[in-house]
């Protein structure tokens, strides 16, 4: 068993990407509750046990390097499994009436509640992590027609780090999907729970449905 007890860098940074070339490289592959852990054991890919003990309030993120031997030319790089998120934006319900952008926002509520969706509300967006097909989601989202309301699919990678670490658990976890990735973004605020800096979401005010998604569920 291998201990690991820091991480040495990231497979997208520079110097990395430079060593990693021509390395060879086995991935420790994770899943959202093991990658909010500092502390768990687990076998590589090729079967390696590595027993992961990190500083409190650190957490793995996608392409960490775990460890590097230089003279084998070989690495071990954490590897997350992500699940897109249809990001809802309410910011249009702003220049509706505010009777019918309260019917609006119940009724999408009650939508998304009638399909047994997760969902995270932040600021003025809804989070919501992919349970079904991409082209069921998109057709029920079409079907309602809310005035309003726009949406578009996101990587998770694109989403997961600008949320504090309690809210990527509260909405992947209910969604049992993968979470949590390397960013080099500028953080810009503070979890209260665990004092962990995140960001703002990569999405831009006026977002659309993904038209290449219009096409009806498969029956």
């Amino acid at each position: 068993m291998i201990l690991i007890e820091a991480v040495l860098g990231n497979s997208s940074d520079p110097l990395w990407v430079e060593r990693l070339t021509d390395a060879t490289v086995d991935l420790l592959e994770l899943d959202h509750w093991e990658a909010q852990k500092n502390r768990l054991r687990k076998k590589t890919r090729d079967g390696q046990e590595l027993a992961i003990s990190l500083d409190r309030g650190s957490f793995m993120h996608d392409g960490d390097v775990l460890l590097w031997d230089e003279s084998a030319s070989r690495a071990v790089v954490a590897r997350l499994s992500l699940r897109d998120v249809m990001v809802i934006d309410l910011e249009g319900l702003d220049a509706l009436p505010s009777e019918l952008s309260m019917r609006t926002s119940v009724e999408l509520g009650h939508a998304l509640g009638n399909q047994h969706w997760p969902a995270l509300v932040k600021d003025k967006r809804v989070y919501v992590p992919l349970t079904v097909d991409h082209r069921v989601m998109n057709s029920v989202m079409k079907t309602h027609g809310f005035e309003g309301i726009s949406y578009e699919f996101h990587p998770g990678s694109e989403i997961v780090p600008y949320l504090a670490p309690h809210e990527s658990r509260r909405l992947f976890g209910a969604a049992e999907a993968p979470v949590h990735v390397h960013t080099h973004e500028q953080f810009v605020a503070v979890d209260s729970e665990t004092g962990t800096a995140y960001g703002q979401p990569p999405v831009s005010g006026k977002v659309h449905a993904h038209h290449a998604t219009d096409a009806e569920p498969e029956q």
